[in-house]
């Protein structure tokens, strides 16, 4: 797939536009989106995602257009999956709800320089080393095994080294001023819970990209369409953390769906390094051409096929319990 500069530079240009709005209109008004607002705003984020799939399509045929949707929809599923951990960070520090927009835009922003960086590291050494497909394939099978063990004794939040030092170290206040980083009492300069809780929200964005870097290299390997893949799916996080917010705890197979997804990328990936193996101690050095190649289509129903039938199932069960609860409540 040839992308040139100018689409290159195109592209760029008007997600950093989409971006500063986004941050202007936050900026202006830090407020609690309604329903209404967030439904608006996650159907535009899913409309352009989508449209733009549909371009590539247009212009480099089916077999791009469906690795970006095929890459769109895990990175969408695991950007779903990371708000677990944004609503537990958000009651673990008590973010006013009129704030929590900031925190999670500027959260989004993180992730994306960040994957930014991961998506231009990896595609360098998927260029030079083949190989590199086997600790791919081999991480994301050991996340998919760790997401299906998952229970809920693990939903705690625990503060890493980072957010530990930073407590210790830096003088915080007691208290948010609005959605300030810092704040002045009693003539003495602190910065606020708000800076901990941004920090918080970065270093827990580095790690989930470690998770979803590797996931859409499993399903193209074009640095553009991962790289598009990912801003879509980052961009309209912030309002569905506020739509869904409350559905988040209805989605109770969403792991177990993940972990299927994820384990079928990473075998994968670990067929596709077989198939190009230049490892002298597999197979001679030489490429193991027996070893089949599975389609971008098959990949593409295997990931909406797994996904819609965990959510499926998942509101049939909180639907079931939610009626258990109301009977054993009204005996």
């Amino acid at each position: 797939m040839h992308v040139s500069t100018t689409v290159w530079l195109a592209t760029l240009g008007g997600l950093t536009a989409i971006l500063l709005a986004d941050l202007f209109i936050i900026g202006r008004r830090p407020h609690e989106p309604s329903q209404r607002e967030s439904v608006l705003w996650v159907t535009l984020y899913v409309s352009m995602a989508v449209l733009f799939g549909l371009g590539v399509l247009l212009f480099s045929g089916p077999r791009y257009g469906g690795e970006y949707f095929a890459g769109w929809l895990t990175e969408y599923s695991l950007s779903v999956d990371n708000l677990f951990v944004f609503v537990i960070i958000m009651a673990r520090f008590r973010v006013p709800r009129a704030y929590q927009q900031k925190v999670l835009l500027i959260g989004i922003v993180l992730a994306l320089l960040m994957r930014g960086i991961f998506i231009a590291a990896g595609a360098a050494a998927i260029q030079r080393f083949v190989w590199v497909f086997y600790l791919f394939g081999a991480f994301l099978i050991y996340t998919a095994v760790k997401l299906a063990l998952h229970t809920d004794d693990d939903e705690e939040y625990t503060e890493n080294a980072l957010v530990r030092w930073t407590r210790r170290v830096l003088p915080v206040s007691k208290g948010f001023d609005g959605a300030k980083i810092s704040t002045r009492i009693d003539g003495k300069r602190l910065f606020t819970p708000m800076l901990v809780v941004m920090i918080a929200i970065g270093t827990t964005d580095l790690l989930f990209a470690l998770d979803s870097i590797p996931a859409i290299f499993g399903l193209t390997k074009e640095p553009f369409l991962v790289f598009t893949a990912n801003v879509f799916a980052l961009m309209g996080l912030r309002q569905l953390y506020f739509l869904i917010g409350g559905l988040l705890d209805r989605l109770v197979y969403l792991n177990v769906g993940l972990s299927i997804v994820l384990g079928f990328i990473g075998v994968k990936l670990v067929l596709e390094a077989l198939h190009e193996n230049n490892l002298p101690f597999i197979n001679n050095g030489e490429h193991i051409g027996a070893i089949p190649a599975i389609p971008i289509w098959l990949s593409l129903t295997v990931i909406i096929s797994t996904l819609a039938l965990t959510t499926v199932l998942s509101l049939l069960k909180s639907s079931r319990d939610a009626k258990r609860e109301a009977v054993a409540a009204g005996r």
